[in-house]
């Protein structure tokens, strides 16, 4: 049977609060996995430390922590900047709560939440709520714009074949041309299956296997840097969409920078990761960055909306079908402007399941 202390650690464990325990001298007790994945550290790295140790640089937590652990208080704080020993800085909130026995405050219990996480959370909620609508207001539209199409076409069959003047044929081809072209412009738009076929897949095979493909359909060197992780294992997902998804990603990256610009491929295991509502222990993210101007500002925010693009020859439904590709494996693709480059990001959790 496990023991009451046997769950308790479970539990925190599992938690996606990043959570530490320093003892009455302020050493560091314990931190679970949240907390590691958070700060970028290991527990075998910071136990043992004091908090100006664990965060030289972020003056506030030490004396916060010696504060609450001398007056027997709660701190809450929003909003708060934690400059991280790997250089990076991150905004969180935190609870600092002393654990007391016998009216003496023992232990620390430290509590830290990344405080853009619900801001994420939230946009991920409504870009995919904007996103279902948007997707249903096309199909919409495109089922009353198809039936009148086949009316033009046929149309423009009989005028072919009533025509003497055969000089006019070239109107009536075009005519039936454009309307063919529309036609399959809007039986993409219906007809987009997400459905994924899940075999075990080596997310850098499929990388190379785009890179490949992208030096070929380029008459110029592209210059593309890898930085994978090895460590990262097999998942379960489908190939060709894998593939779709990273080769409209790319291309895009390839189109936005110039002859002696850089994309760089990246592949990293972050753990206790939610994504749409759901909390994985293990995500693979897959960042494509180049340093090209990226997404216009005016439609940053609608970006993977159908119909939405920054170029004229675009037709709009790269990023929102390969938004949709993503999500139907669990996952989700991110943007960010950040250092003057472009971040693409796909999220993928390890453990798959049917959506």
């Amino acid at each position: 049977m496990e023991t009451s202390a046997q769950t308790t650690s479970r539990i925190v464990e599992n938690l996606a609060t990043a959570v530490l325990l320093f003892d009455k001298d302020l050493h560091l007790v314990s931190i679970n996995s949240a907390g590691e994945s958070l700060l970028s550290v290991s527990h075998k790295r910071v136990s043992g430390m004091q908090p100006n140790q664990i965060w030289p640089n972020s003056s506030f937590f030490y004396e916060a922590i010696q504060r609450s652990l001398y007056t027997g208080t709660t701190c809450v704080e929003r909003g708060v900047d934690l400059n991280l020993n790997n250089g990076h800085q991150i905004k969180v909130d935190c609870m600092i709560t002393p654990v007391v026995v016998n009216d003496a405050a023992e232990e620390i219990l430290v509590e830290l939440v990344d405080a853009h996480s619900f801001v994420r959370v939230m946009q991920e909620v409504n870009q995919e709520t904007v996103q279902a609508a948007a997707k249903e207001s096309v199909q919409g539209m495109a089922h009353e714009i198809k039936n009148p199409l086949g009316g033009i076409r046929g149309a423009a069959q009989l005028l072919e074949r009533e025509l003497d003047n055969k000089d006019l044929l070239e109107y009536t081809g075009i005519i039936i041309n454009e309307c063919d072209r529309l036609r399959n412009f809007i039986d993409r738009m219906l007809t987009t299956s997400t459905h994924p076929v899940k075999k075990d897949l080596n997310i850098h095979e499929v990388l190379e296997y785009v890179v490949s493909v992208v030096h070929a359909e380029n008459s110029h060197k592209v210059n593309i840097k890898r930085d994978y992780d090895p460590s990262i294992p097999d998942i379960k997902a489908d190939r060709e969409q894998i593939i779709q998804v990273v080769l409209n990603l790319l291309r895009n990256a390839v189109q936005e920078i110039d002859k002696d610009g850089q994309i760089t491929l990246v592949t990293r295991i972050q753990r206790q990761v939610t994504i749409r509502h759901k909390l994985n222990r293990h995500i693979i993210v897959i960042d494509i960055i180049d340093d090209g101007p990226g997404i216009p500002p005016e439609i940053e925010s609608g970006a993977f909306y159908p119909l939405v693009t920054g170029r004229a020859e675009g037709t709009g439904l790269g990023l929102s079908n390969a938004q949709q590709l993503i999500q139907s494996h669990g996952g989700l693709i991110n943007y960010e402007r950040k250092d003057n480059k472009t971040y693409f990001s796909i999220l993928l959790p390890t453990e798959q399941c049917d959506e």
